[in-house]
């Protein structure tokens, strides 16, 4: 057996690895060598390493190693990479990859597959419920390996994981791997305390600049990379500039009505971030219930501007258009509501030409000179076209001579091309611009028309498609605008009738701030306002709008261009129909890009020719990492990118902050405090985990100094939350169990059923928790209702109305919340209501509650509520369909429990007639279950049999 932290010895076979660069074996062997967190740059090959070290344990045969914090994709794809490891080595100990799952496994499976060894991907609520419980000896394990290590706090699961594993196992190994930088350096000294959540010391760190990783990806084989940056039209700027102006004085008012908060990051820098309305819902949530509604609208407005911010550069002029009539028609009010329920940055003139410019891009008014004054004739369609499908065209035609006068090398790449995208809408435009493109050249060489064979043709073929579409869509939008703006009200505040209250101006700020329009159109043919809020070009009225269509109506060129033209489709979705072998160097491959997947793809694929349509630094890295991976293989890229751009912004801000991220790091590891332990004098792991997580407790809290420690029997459903971690930090045992009545049991006779807010409300709405209070009362003397509040959150009931709507309880405000409460302790007279802030609150309250009352027995908590006979594993787990069936009318508590043992699933219970039904649960209840079902069916519209 290998030493955990070491090198195979001589009796182990032979490990074969797969990392070919000289970067990917120091890492290796750092981490084989001891206990780390390793912090790579995106791009690098984070799998291929994660794959091959766990490859290396699996080769022993003897090893019982845990994945923790693994995807979905991330358990596919390196349970692909482990068994070809397996084929490669030939070794018959390698077992590969193995997935943990309770709705799949009993308890039994999972026991005999840990007594076996092997790799296991396993969930971090599985896992602690596996350890507290006794069915996995941490002492027998070999290592963990836990991926993004940037997600793990002092409270989650994963780290309560690696607590109580080293409490237990002091020789295992213990690795953690991040590709996201960024997080490490938000904070105070925030890598110190993630190597002290996970139990590490030594952070390795290799970024893009470090040497061994420019000396590996920049020697001989390096990828040929053509830079080409396209110019946007004038009145794609327009818009940028307009937007860009939109979001600047929507911040500033931001900044203006929340003057007690730190502003730093708020700038038009971050803004162009994804998640910088994120950041700033975060910061107002402990005021959230202060702000005004003006402050709250802004906050979704932003998030609605970087919407449009990246949508005037990928989607076409007339969808973008249409996008921008329903983002028009959404916020704004009908005639008679008031100004202040509008969204402030609609009353900008930067929104005045963003509206303008977006709909000159599609068509404009004809104008008449006629009578001495210039009048409106009709609309004249303009399809403005994206810049880059000109250029995408262009490199595909170098391409084509490239490959006809240099024909193919002997080398490995297959010749294909492969067109990399931002997501799967743009590969959907990509592909119907080539599709229609090679349609609309099939046409002319069919007529003989070859000369004639000119892209921009093919691309107003596919405008003028789109227009058509848009102009059909635009005639029958009007009757549901007014209903889209109710609903963005009711999204807002539930209620906009709160906006008339509010104080503040009328307009959202300066009227002619920094006013950046260039180029654009005539005055003739300035934007007005309608009644209802909309902007309209002169000369766009239903009769123009007909007369436009009748100009648009194909001809029979076009007719059989599209005839021939499955518009977007791709066409390996039609496989289960129709099979073809296409030869590589033939087939060009549109796809988005998919993080480390894109890994799998460029080894797959083997292009000659990568065209990225829109700029990603990580894969541009995968790109050199491919490269210099394969010596016999050529690779080109075209890197294309708007100059001038928020496209462009956006890339140079991800490279900076993530070499700046990188520095810090570096800085900080080198400033970092070592701390030398002794086996005999180090601090309990519990109380070191208090004095440093824990800031509400003053020193950290006294333990309790008893000859055995409290305990706590916890539902295993709630090991979702951290209050279990919690518990456990404060020198309590942990029981998990399968709980049917409450959540908590702390004593024989105290008994706590925890909410949280938004779990609360939706008890409330499906009267489950009355249900669950009356079943306490049958069972405990003391029973208790904890309500848990959000620690980042204001502690308060006024916010339950913003929650409440968002999980669609409109007519559930704050005031109806708390009579609900009220009529709760009406019906219960002795439930006993707890308000915590926040869970390290909650735990204070338990160990008080706790103090001088005898401890619970968990073999009577878990038969609790149980039947004869009944399971309760079987009850606990698979709540998902218990859930459906409880909302049934006519299924009790009672009626439940027979129908999960004697029905197979959900549908059974559907399908079952009303006697059968009857025979279990009773002729009325039955009849209610039959006529639900039934009523269902027809609701849907079922044909009759």
């Amino acid at each position: 057996m290998p030493d955990p932290n070491g090198t195979s010895t001589s009796s182990d076979p032979p490990v074969r690895l797969s990392l070919p660069l000289v970067f990917q074996q120091e890492i290796f062997h750092e981490l084989r060598a001891e206990d780390a967190l390793l912090i790579l740059a995106r791009g690098l090959g984070l799998p291929r390493l994660v794959a091959n070290l766990l490859h290396s344990y699996d080769a022993a045969g003897s090893n019982l190693i845990l994945l923790v914090g693994a995807e979905d994709r991330e358990n596919m794809w390196l349970g692909e990479a482990l068994a070809e490891h397996a084929t490669m080595s030939g070794s018959v100990k390698c077992r590969g990859l193995q997935l943990v799952n309770t709705d799949l496994m009993s308890v039994g499976t999972r026991e005999k597959m840990y007594t076996g060894g092997g790799i296991f991907s396993i969930t971090s609520r599985i896992l602690i419920v596996d350890f507290l419980s006794g069915l996995l000896n941490p002492e027998t394990v070999t290592g963990i390996v836990c991926l993004h290590a940037e997600r793990i706090s002092a409270t989650s699961l994963e780290a309560f994981i690696v607590r109580i594993y080293r409490q237990r196992n002091k020789k295992g190994f213990l690795k953690a791997f991040s590709d996201q930088p960024e997080p490490f350096t938000s904070g105070y000294q925030p890598l110190t305390g993630i190597l002290r959540n996970l139990f590490l010391r030594k952070p390795v760190l290799y970024p893009r600049f470090h040497v061994a990783v420019a000396t590996s990806l920049e020697g001989k084989r390096k990828a040929e990379v053509i830079e080409l940056e396209v110019p946007m039209t004038d009145a794609m700027r327009d818009i940028q500039n307009a937007v860009m102006e939109c979001v600047e004085v929507s911040i500033m008012e931001l900044k203006k009505a929340n003057t007690g908060l730190e502003m730093e990051d708020w700038n038009l820098d971050s803004a162009l971030h994804r998640n910088f309305d994120t950041i700033i819902r975060r910061q107002l949530d402990p005021v959230w219930h202060r702000t005004t509604y003006r402050t709250r609208q802004i906050v979704r407005d932003l998030s609605m501007l970087r919407t449009i911010l990246h949508s005037v550069l990928t989607l076409d002029a007339v969808s973008f258009n249409k996008f921008l009539d329903t983002v028009l028609a959404a916020s704004s009010p009908p005639s008679a509501a008031s100004r202040q329920s509008q969204s402030p940055w609609l009353f900008l003139d930067a929104a005045h030409t963003m509206f303008d410019s977006a709909k000159r891009r599609v068509y404009t008014g004809k104008l008449n000179e006629g009578a001495g004054a210039a009048q409106s004739e009709g609309l004249n369609a303009v399809l403005e076209e994206m810049p880059k499908w000109n250029l995408l065209a262009e490199i595909l035609e170098e391409i084509e001579r490239d490959s006809y006068f240099n024909p193919q090398a002997q080398d490995g790449s297959n010749g294909g091309i492969l067109i990399m995208c931002g997501d799967q809408a743009t590969c959907k435009q990509v592909r119907e611009y080539l599709q229609t493109m090679r349609a609309d050249a099939d046409e002319r060489e069919k007529n003989g028309d070859e000369g004639l064979m000119e892209r921009e043709t093919s691309a107003k073929l596919m405008m003028r498609r789109k227009l058509r579409g848009y102009l059909q869509w635009k005639r029958d939008f009007a009757r549901v605008s007014s209903n889209l703006f109710a609903e963005n009200q009711k999204a807002i505040n539930g209620d906009s009738t709160r906006a008339n209250g509010q104080s503040g101006r009328g307009r959202g700020g300066p009227a002619n701030k920094r006013r950046r329009i260039r180029g654009g159109g005539s005055s003739n043919a300035a934007p007005s306002r309608a009644p209802n809020g909309s902007i309209h070009i002169a000369g766009d009225k239903d009769a123009h709008i007909q007369s436009l269509m009748q100009e648009l109506v194909p001809d029979e060129f076009e007719d059989n261009a599209t005839s021939k033209l499955d518009v977007g489709a791709d066409p390996l979705d039609d496989n289960d129909d129709f099979y073809e072998l296409y030869d590589m160097k033939d087939v060009m491959v549109v796809h988005p890009y998919d993080g480390d997947m894109d890994d799998h793809l460029l080894e797959e694929v083997k292009p000659r020719y990568v065209i990225m349509y829109e700029p990603d630094a990580a894969f541009i890295r995968r790109i050199e990492v491919y490269r210099s991976s394969h010596s016999n293989r050529q690779v080109r890229v075209y890197f294309m990118y708007y100059g001038g751009s928020v496209e462009e912004q956006r890339y140079l801000s991800a490279v900076r902050r993530e070499k700046d991220a990188f520095a810090k790091l570096i800085r900080e590891r080198g400033n970092m405090a070592l701390t030398f332990t002794h086996d005999g004098a180090n601090l309990d792991p519990q109380e070191s985990f208090l004095r440093t997580v824990n800031t509400r407790i003053a020193g950290g809290g006294r333990l309790a100094a008893t000859a055995e420690p409290p305990r706590v029997v916890v539902d295993v459903r709630e090991f979702r939350s951290s209050l279990p971690s919690l518990l456990h930090g404060r020198n309590m045992v942990v029981i998990p169990c399968m709980l049917t009545v409450g959540d908590y049991v702390l004593t024989p006779n105290i008994c706590v059923e925890r909410k949280s807010i938004k779990d609360l409300i939706s008890s409330f709405q499906d009267g489950r928790l009355y249900n669950q209070a009356e079943t306490m009362f049958q069972h405990y003397k003391n029973p208790m209702l904890l309500i848990e509040f959000d620690q980042q959150k204001a502690f308060t009931l006024e916010p339950f109305a913003d929650l409440s709507s968002s999980l669609g309880t409109a007519g559930l405000v704050g005031s109806d919340l708390q009579s609900k409460l009220v009529l709760l302790t009406l019906a219960f007279p002795r439930l006993r209501i707890i308000w915590s802030s926040s869970p390290y609150q909650t735990a204070e309250i338990f160990e008080e509650l706790k103090k001088q009352q005898e401890e619970p027995d968990p073999i009577k908590a878990v038969q609790i509520g149980l039947q004869d006979g009944e399971d309760a594993e079987t009850k606990t787990f698979n709540q998902t369909p218990q859930d459906m069936l409880r909302a049934v009318p006519g299924v009790t508590g009672k009626g439940l429990a027979r129908l999960v043992i004697e029905m197979e699933n959900v549908r059974a219970v559907a399908d079952a007639d009303e006697e059968m039904l009857a025979d279990m649960i009773g002729k009325e209840a039955a009849r209610q279950i039959r006529f639900f079902f039934d009523r269902s069916v027809w609701d849907e519209g079922a044909p009759e049999d």
